[in-house]
Parts: structure tokens; C-alpha cells; sequence
């Protein structure tokens, strides 16, 4: 039994259940009891993982690029995750204050789906509720641009992290945590998903940016990606991907995000 082995690996309920190859937070459940279970192992049709909930209450995804050769890499953005999180009232439901929320309002049809039991349930005033306790964009968490935080003891620790990924050169870490300063020493943090070269800087979802900075941001990271990669290719023999072989991986891509967003 699944469970069993769950158990027996030291996972504890509550945990994350995500795909193994997964997209914009699609099919990612906290997974609270049996119920929920066996409610994702029938609803599920890829390959997926079990995962440790780390209830650290904040959440970073960090930008890193190492230029091959080079004895450091960069920090090259800071994106911070505000989760969905309301505020009671002693009389709302929380189906109606998600209503008055122009941004939470989106999550509506897969929160009424996922939990219709709890949108009815009313908050005392002044109680804090999370619905989405993970940071992503697509489902509902605000990203704020935290690059201004990026200083030499960040550089120095969050080296030291990513020369522990074999290879590592390009990419996106999202990490959990409690206290910013204790992070910055290497202290109480959880790594919960690494992103590779398919990554997006994702400090540019900052409202308060304008498109043209995006787009000046992803330039950046593609012109950085493109050096990388074609170092890697002259120093370590290393071959690009053929176009025929970029045409398929894209079609498969397609066929299991279809499998992905349709639970």
C-alpha cells in the first residue's frame, strides 16, 4: 500500500503530492489524511511525488547562474511568495471574501472543487486562514521582487548550496524558511523544488514592474543561458538538443500538461 511506503520513508501527514514532471503549480494537493489520498491516487494519471510539507512561513525562489570556468556564480533575482491568505470578519464565508478579491477570486473554481466543505466555513474577525500554502503564481500567491535583499553573505551561502547540485549552472530554487537573516547563515531552511534551464526569473511578476522590464529580465537570463550553454558544449563536448528531437519534447510536453491541468 502506498501509504505504507509513505510512512515508512518518514513522511507524515500532512505532505505535498505533485507531479514528477510538473507546471505553474497544476495537480499540487496538501494532502491532510486518507481521504485526500485516495482522492489524488484516483484523480491522478501521471507519475507523481510525495513530498514533506516544510511549514516554514515564508517562501523565496532564488535565481542562480555560474558561468563555467568561474569559481562563483551570481544571484541574479529574488522573487518572495505571498500566499492566499484571508482575513475573517466573523461573518463572511470564506467562499464570500475570496469574492471580494479580485486576485483570490481566480482560484474560486479549483478551491470550490478542492475544498467545498471549507468555503462555507465562516472566520472569526481578525483570523488569519491560508487556502493555498504554497507559493506559486497561478495559484493565486502575489510575488513581490525581493532582489534588493541579494548581499555578499546571501552570495556566499546560497553558493555553497548550489555547488552541492552536481553540474548546476542555470536555474531557479525555491526555498522555505522562517527568518530571513537565519537563512542568509546557512541556517533553518528547506530546499522544496529545484528548476533548471526551463526556469523563469520570476521576480519579474512583481505588479509593480512594467512589461518592458520583463522583457529586458528574460533577455538577460536567455543571453546568460546561451553562454552557458555553449560553454558547456566547447569545454565539456557536450551536444544541443536537434530540432527534430526539440519538436517531440515539446509535443509530449503538450500531451502532459493536457493530463495535468484536466484534474
Amino acid at each position: 500500500m502506498i501509504l505504507a511506503e509513505i510512512m515508512q520513508a518518514g513522511i507524515h501527514f500532512p505532505f505535498i503530492a505533485k507531479p514528477d514532471i510538473g507546471m505553474r503549480g497544476m495537480q499540487v494537493k496538501l494532502i491532510k489524511n486518507d481521504t485526500d489520498l485516495e482522492v489524488y491516487l484516483k484523480l491522478s494519471k501521471v507519475p507523481f511525488l510525495i513530498q514533506s510539507y516544510i511549514n516554514y512561513s515564508e517562501e523565496v525562489g532564488i535565481f542562480y547562474c555560474k558561468i563555467p570556468g568561474e569559481q562563483f556564480g551570481t544571484i541574479t533575482g529574488i522573487v518572495g511568495k505571498e500566499f492566499v491568505t484571508i482575513r475573517g470578519d466573523g461573518q463572511s464565508t470564506i467562499r464570500s471574501l475570496l469574492i471580494k478579491n479580485n486576485r483570490y477570486l481566480l482560484q474560486l473554481p479549483v478551491l470550490e472543487k478542492t475544498e467545498p466543505v471549507l468555503l462555507n466555513k465562516i472566520l472569526e474577525a481578525g483570523e488569519k486562514y491560508t487556502l493555498v500554502p504554497y507559493g506559486n503564481h497561478a495559484r493565486g500567491s502575489r510575488f513581490v521582487d525581493w532582489s534588493d535583499r541579494i548581499d555578499d553573505k546571501l552570495e556566499e551561502t546560497f553558493h555553497k548550496i548550489c555547488l552541492a547540485i552536481p553540474e548546476f549552472y542555470y536555474g531557479r530554487i525555491d526555498i522555505r524558511f522562517n527568518h530571513w537573516e537565519s537563512f542568509k547563515e546557512g541556517k533553518e531552511f528547506a530546499i522544496i523544488e529545484v528548476n533548471g534551464a526551463g526556469s523563469d526569473p520570476t521576480h519579474i511578476y512583481d505588479p509593480s514592474h512594467s512589461i518592458l522590464f520583463a522583457w529586458k529580465e528574460i533577455i538577460r537570463h536567455l543571453d546568460l543561458l546561451y553562454k552557458i550553454s555553449t560553454l558547456n558544449k566547447k569545454q565539456k563536448g557536450l551536444s544541443f538538443m536537434r530540432f527534430a528531437e526539440g519538436i517531440k519534447m515539446m509535443r509530449d510536453n503538450a500531451r502532459h500538461v493536457a493530463l495535468i491541468s484536466n484534474n
